[in-house]
């Protein structure tokens, strides 16, 4: 370890003995991809405020290169997957959801629950490895961490909690929210007014909006399964060495940090043990390279626009790419777009392609005019901070909704990338562009994100630490966990009480049948 690493190490430790709390030795299983980049920035501000962080990764993992410095220590455990194949593994995946969303909703639906299947498989594969590694398990428990953090989107975080004996909290994002969330936690969504994850519909319902969003509520509840829950209850309960099953342990979990806030959220139900913590990624833009930065300048006060699909797609077919560059040719903003595919025929002057782009500084900068995005929940969330309007172009997950949430509420213009042509995508520009309302209405979201009491990042981090001096959050828990499914809706006190309705009933009618007969007895023989 390097003199200046031991040094800082060493400061951050000093600084946590002489703060008001103590400090605490937090184990993190982390999901890949941007939900790695979301949760890295509440570590980091662990790490400042002298917690010990240690970030549990399989070799395959694609997230982080653990050999490099870190504050962060990372624990990393063999797997059978290389690295290469695990991503061409996630490529894979995506390139059939893309596929399937050509095709019709039920078609895209089986590709959704086979993708998910295929994904969690595997999931389940390697989560067996740091489960059955004694050594590692050994070493993990004489760590004595105070509380684990999980992703709730890839499971086996709660089984080492539960294995290791220690609290573990959430860090999640609002998809697929209806299964995880309702399962798992008991939430109530109402149908009428809570949209349904891949609805794509707002909580203001017509009708016929209701009658679809409660026709998905009824396949989501019935008969689509993210999980092959048999296989992951069978694991779990083998692991555990006592009966149990994949929700309820993840029910067990103290706090859920969601990545979203009511900028972002149609109003809904919520559970004490839910915090808001949306955008906490989000943080003032920095100056842009020279090179760029003489770019942007050069828009005058046209400005300018980015454009990105997200890290993971980074290329597009040909005959796409030809139909974005033609419509970007066409506007008088200059467009800063990331793309590493051949370059389009019809790129025009205008336009400029990098491999990377910083995005936060980018969307922060005074000249930036719109934002041409997959719907990725960290792009929305910085398009908010800095109050830029949004051309959506979602491509598979939750990115359809989470577009449709922007459209409900003014601030974005959503696109098919499959259907849209070039005057399509040059009128949407325009529109954000140029109507003042996207301006106005994104704006308006931006003063709800940032006029909160507590900044996001501060009240991530405050929960993880109460979590900590308390060993856990109990007084959080809603008791709906600990009840049976016809306790909870209860089903049991409903059959009781017709079971004494119809006793009553019956005796009543045994009752009055007897009198009557007795009356036509008495009747008889007054006659006679």
């Amino acid at each position: 370890m390097s003199m200046k690493r031991l040094s800082l190490l060493l400061l951050l430790q000093l600084t946590c003995y002489f703060s008001a709390g103590s400090c605490g030795k937090v184990l993190v299983c982390p999901v890949e991809f941007s939900h790695w980049l979301n949760i890295k920035t509440i570590l980091d501000e662990l790490v400042t405020r002298g917690h010990e962080v240690t970030v549990l990764i399989s070799s395959a993992s694609t997230m982080t290169n653990s050999s490099k410095p870190s504050t962060m220590k990372f624990e990393t455990f063999p797997v059978s997957l290389t690295k290469n194949d695990y991503e061409n593994f996630i490529e894979f995946l995506l390139e059939k959801l893309m596929y399937a969303a050509k095709g019709s909703f039920w078609t895209y639906l089986s590709a959704v629950k086979s993708s998910f299947w295929e994904f969690f498989d595997t999931s389940i594969t390697m989560c067996k490895n740091p489960v059955y590694n004694k050594k590692l398990m050994t070493k993990l428990q004489e760590s004595r961490f105070d509380i684990l953090i999980a992703d709730a989107v890839g499971p086996c975080g709660e089984l080492l909690a539960e294995l290791l004996k220690i609290p573990f909290m959430y860090s999640h994002s609002t998809s697929p929210g209806h299964i995880i969330e309702k399962n798992s936690r008991r939430l109530p969504f109402p149908p009428s007014y809570v949209p349904v994850m891949l609805s794509e519909l707002s909580d203001r319902m017509t009708f016929m909006e209701r009658i679809k969003n409660m026709l998905y509520t009824l396949y989501f509840d019935f008969i689509f399964q993210i999980y092959n829950e048999k296989e992951w209850n069978q694991f779990y309960s083998e692991a555990l060495g006592r009966q149990t099953t994949l929700s309820e342990t993840m029910g067990k979990a103290e706090m859920w940090l969601i990545r979203t806030y009511w900028d972002f959220q149609f109003p809904h139900p919520l559970l004490p043990n839910f915090e808001f913590v949306g955008g906490l990624h989000c943080k003032p833009a920095k100056p842009l390279p020279k090179e760029m930065e003489e770019f942007v300048q050069s828009s005058g006060e046209n400005g300018i626009v980015v454009f990105t699909l997200g890290s993971m797609i980074t290329s597009m077919t040909e005959e796409r790419a030809n139909t974005i560059a033609s419509a970007l040719a066409q506007i008088p903003q200059k467009v800063l777009w990331r793309y590493s595919g051949k370059k389009p025929d019809t790129l025009g002057p205008n336009t400029r392609l990098y491999e990377w782009i910083p995005q936060n500084d980018l969307l922060g900068h005074p000249k930036t005019k719109a934002f041409i995005t997959h719907g990725g929940t960290n792009g929305i969330y910085e398009a908010i901070y800095h109050g830029i309007p949004m051309v959506g172009i979602p491509l598979f997950a939750d990115q359809p909704d989470n577009l449709a949430h922007m459209k409900a509420k003014g601030a974005a213009v959503k696109l098919d990338l499959e259907t849209m042509s070039t005057r399509d995508l040059f009128n949407a520009l325009n529109e954000v562009i140029n109507n003042p309302l996207y301006k106005q209405n994104v704006m308006w979201l931006s003063t709800i994100h940032h006029d909160q009491p507590v900044k996001p990042l501060d009240r991530a981090v405050f929960w993880i630490e109460f979590v900590m001096r308390h060993r856990g959050a109990k007084h959080l828990r809603p008791a709906a966990h600990d009840l049976t499914w016809y306790q909870y809706h209860s089903l049991d006190v409903i059959g009781f009480l017709l079971a004494c309705v119809a006793t009553a009933a019956f005796v009543i009618t045994k009752c009055c049948l007897f009198c009557y007969r007795k009356f036509l007895k008495t009747g008889k023989k007054k006659r006679e």
